[in-house]
């Protein structure tokens, strides 16, 4: 995949944003995308949706966090967990679907699962 300067400096940035959103919480679907997230620098709290067992566990457990970022994949099955997620917390809690839009942005929709995003880890290092 070709990756240009400035797609590294935003991803760079991206992370550092992410990073300093101390008081939330990113929700990703599964254990690489959080694996991916570590290799490119996120040092924050991360929460894999699919260790909840089932969408109200999850919605019920996370409830609880003031604000939270979701960082679900770009395809069908996560952009359905997106709206049913948004729609059962949208009353309890602040849910930011911003980074999401901001990563797809940078990257001009070549990452779309959130575990692609180890392609960047050299450039971390």
């Amino acid at each position: 995949m070709l990756v240009t300067e400035q797609e590294i400096s935003e991803i760079k940035n991206f992370v550092s944003n992410l990073n300093s959103m101390k008081q939330s919480v990113v929700i990703v679907e599964g254990k690489r995308d959080v694996a991916a997230l570590r290799k490119i620098g996120f040092s924050g709290k991360v929460l894999e949706f699919h260790k909840f067992g089932g969408m109200i566990n999850f919605a019920d457990s996370v409830a609880g966090y003031e604000n939270i970022i979701m960082l679900f994949d770009g395809d069908r099955k996560g952009k359905h967990l997106t709206g049913k997620t948004i729609q059962l917390l949208q009353r309890r809690t602040n849910v930011d679907l911003t980074f999401k839009r901001k990563l797809t942005s940078i990257t001009k929709g070549k990452i779309r699962f959130i575990e692609q995003l180890v392609c960047y880890e050299s450039y971390f290092i």
